[in-house]
């Protein structure tokens, strides 16, 4: 059955929103076509297939498969609805050209398996390199989208991504064969094992620290999978990408200093949402060589390279 609910006033930020959820062009699991985005999504009630279409300054959501009811009730938080971006006020003269673009919504998925298993892949790779692997594991691995059947269904060949129980049965060469090696796996499983008790543990409590003492408390996750997470899942204003190969050096080119975890520390707490306002203004200029593609680690049908 076709479920739909109308949120208003979020249509200006849906495709800011949808673009940084997604994993490259070619991920499964979000797709924007003709002016719609499509995401699949397995959630507690099952699976889901949504799709986002902005009407006037709403957004209309529709949903089909067992778990629509479930990702229709937590999408207002998806496309934003649950920010509150007015919070953060700022005379900052180095920030003010990117808020003139106007105000950074955060987009809240409250799904933790979804945001975990891909962060992890992610971590210490190229984005290339993740999400490659990513594209592979959850077309293997995920289910059909409901009602996506037909060859001429704009959300065809999408899938479904893993629930957390999906992800840990996944063997360990299948991950090597999707690109991804035995420590990054090893931490899929050790985390996706956990995410039960983690989520009872953190019940209604919507605290990014205490989500990340949580995940952090599972071995080979740190600090920016953990910011990650609480950015993705809560939409956590001030959950900034700690340890990230850019980020530090995109704070300390636009606002000054030498650490920026010290930079922006005044900016308590909207730090997250004070490096998008930065990344609008644009990377520093790069000057090292480009990262290479690694050859070493096989892929389904062959060795890469």
């Amino acid at each position: 059955m076709e479920r739909t609910r109308l949120i208003p006033g979020m249509a200006g930020s849906l495709d800011a929103l949808m673009g940084r959820l997604q994993r490259g062009y070619g991920d499964p699991t979000l797709r924007r076509l003709s002016g719609r985005w499509w995401r699949t999504s397995t959630t507690p009630e099952g699976p889901a297939l949504v799709s986002l279409v902005t009407e006037g300054d709403a957004v209309r959501a529709t949903g089909v498969g067992d778990g629509a009811r479930w990702a229709l009730e937590q999408v207002d938080g998806l496309v934003g609805a649950r920010d509150h971006p007015g919070d953060f006020v700022t005379d900052h003269p180095v920030l003010w050209p990117g808020l003139r673009r106007g105000e950074v919504r955060l987009s809240a998925t409250g799904m933790l398996a979804e945001a975990l298993a891909p962060n992890v892949i992610e971590q210490k790779v190229t984005g290339a390199e993740a999400f490659t692997s990513f594209r592979r594991l959850v077309r293997r691995f995920g289910t059909r989208p409901p009602g996506a059947e037909s060859v001429d269904h704009p959300a065809h060949r999408m899938a479904c991504p893993p629930d957390a129980a999906g992800w840990a049965r996944i063997p360990i060469w299948e991950f090597l064969q999707a690109g991804v090696e035995e420590r990054r796996a090893s931490t899929v499983h050790r985390v996706m094992m956990k995410v039960p008790s983690i989520e009872r543990a953190l019940g209604a409590d919507r605290d990014g620290e205490k989500l990340e003492r949580l995940v952090r408390s599972v071995p080979g996750i740190g600090p920016w999978t953990a910011a990650k997470v609480r950015q993705q899942v809560l939409g956590d204003a001030d959950a900034w990408s700690i340890d990230d190969y850019h980020v530090p050096g995109l704070v300390v080119h636009h606002l000054g200093g030498e650490n920026a975890s010290v930079v922006l520390e005044e900016f308590r707490p909207h730090r997250y949402r004070v490096e998008l306002v930065l990344l609008r203004l644009g990377m520093p200029e790069r000057h090292g060589a480009r990262r290479t593609l690694p050859t070493h680690l096989p892929v389904r049908g062959g060795w890469r390279g």
